[in-house]
């Protein structure tokens, strides 16, 4: 029989789907799972960017432009005019989701063997990605006890090696939710000057600050311009995750060129993913204030539950809808499908990602738990009970 390929043996399993059989399983008993796993707002999308897609008459689904609809490129360089980014739409590639942004820009700038300098807990599909571009992942360690806040500098230099060619940070994060500063940014810079390097920036969540924080972009710093791949989506921006359209933009022409040409070989993103994200960019301001307020109570129902808990310890994030907790068990993974395969409360329970799978080693974020609140304040209340209560009988607490 013959065999598949290296990589494709190398490919990880994703921590915040691989427990699903169990979820499912749980449901054919009749138990309520709580989806904490995955950030999948259930915030209605605006109501412009839907009839967009009703309301789209046409005969023949055709492709559009490699690089994403003008039109549409023309309305998101105004977007990112608005919040500080100065671009045309020529800096623009539409892509089939952040995802696919991000395979593009590590298959544009890096070579196989190259490595990537990552602040660690990370988003676990950059795990995959990376494995498929035969790139290495460098994680530089962040810690739970100042929120994940960005390592010293120095520690940066520590990692640097000839085949060091990028650094990549997600603002704010995923899994972390915490919020670079403009200060942290600014460190950022001198070392990608110093060293020649290229700095992606996964700026998905940027909608999501909160406590009067405001996002700053990698790409308002000056001196960067050669540097900066930017790397967005609207999934979480308007709640239309299956609509898979991300973006990615760079004012280097030589990244743009040679990001095109990935982008003509899988040909184009959905023309109704374009037409509804071309809408979207008429949001108003209005149901931003609205959604932010409401990610703000679900963040401090679950921050505020969990740090009451004895053991546990919840960072406040600042941005995006996740935190990273850490909680007195054992084994993270033992512990998330304990509660599915054996526990409920009063007919309940809760799915949790395991962090491992958003560090770089198995061996790090054990005792640690990725937490979405993207569910309504009330039924975070009952998975935080089922938590508690799961807590006191889990027999590997610590």
């Amino acid at each position: 029989m013959p065999k598949i390929s290296t990589i494709g043996a190398a490919m990880p399993e994703s921590s915040i789907e691989k427990l699903y059989p169990y979820a499912n399983d749980a449901k054919q008993r009749g138990i309520h799972v709580f989806h904490l796993n995955i950030g999948q707002p259930d915030i209605e999308a605006p109501e412009v960017a839907l009839k967009a897609v009703q309301n789209f008459d046409c005969k023949v689904i055709a492709y559009t432009q490699s690089a994403g609809l003008l039109s549409y490129r023309e309305k998101l360089a105004t977007y990112y005019q608005n919040v500080g980014i100065n671009i045309t739409a020529d800096d623009i590639i539409v892509t089939n989701g952040g995802s696919e942004a991000i395979q593009i820009a590590f298959s544009s700038c890096l070579d196989q063997g190259d490595e990537v300098i990552v602040p660690e807990p990370f988003y676990g599909n950059y795990n995959g990605l990376v494995t498929g571009c035969g790139v290495k992942i460098k994680p530089i360690f962040s810690s739970i006890e100042n929120g994940f806040a960005l390592p010293p500098i120095q520690e940066f230099e520590k990692l640097i090696t000839p085949k060091t060619k990028a650094i990549m940070i997600c603002n704010p994060s995923n899994p972390t939710g915490y919020l670079y500063t403009k200060e942290e940014l600014e460190q950022l810079k001198e070392i990608v000057i110093k060293h020649d390097l290229f700095l992606f920036s996964d700026e998905v969540y940027r909608e999501f600050c909160y406590d009067g924080t405001r996002h700053f972009s990698v790409m308002e710093l000056e001196g960067l311009e050669e540097h900066v791949v930017l790397l967005d989506s609207i999934s979480k921006r308007y709640s239309v995750c299956g609509a898979r359209i991300g973006v990615l933009i760079s004012r280097n022409k030589e990244v743009i060129h040679a990001a095109m040409m990935f982008a003509q070989a899988r040909v184009c993103a959905s023309i109704y993913g374009q037409v509804l994200g071309e809408a979207a960019c008429d949001t108003p301001q209005s149901y931003f204030d609205r959604v932010i307020s409401d990610y703000v109570a679900r963040r401090n129902c679950v921050v505020e539950a969990i740090n009451k808990i004895p053991g546990c310890l919840c960072p406040n994030p600042k941005g995006a809808f996740y935190t990273v907790a850490r909680l007195p068990i054992d084994n993270t993974d033992r512990f998330c499908q304990w509660l599915l395969e054996e526990f409920n409360y009063e007919g309940k329970t809760v799915m949790f990602a395991p962090a491992t799978g958003f560090y770089s080693e198995p061996t790090k974020g054990v005792d640690e738990v990725r937490i979405s609140y993207c569910l309504k304040v009330d039924d975070l209340k009952q998975a935080m009970k089922c938590l508690e209560e799961a807590l006191k009988v889990y027999p590997g607490r610590k």
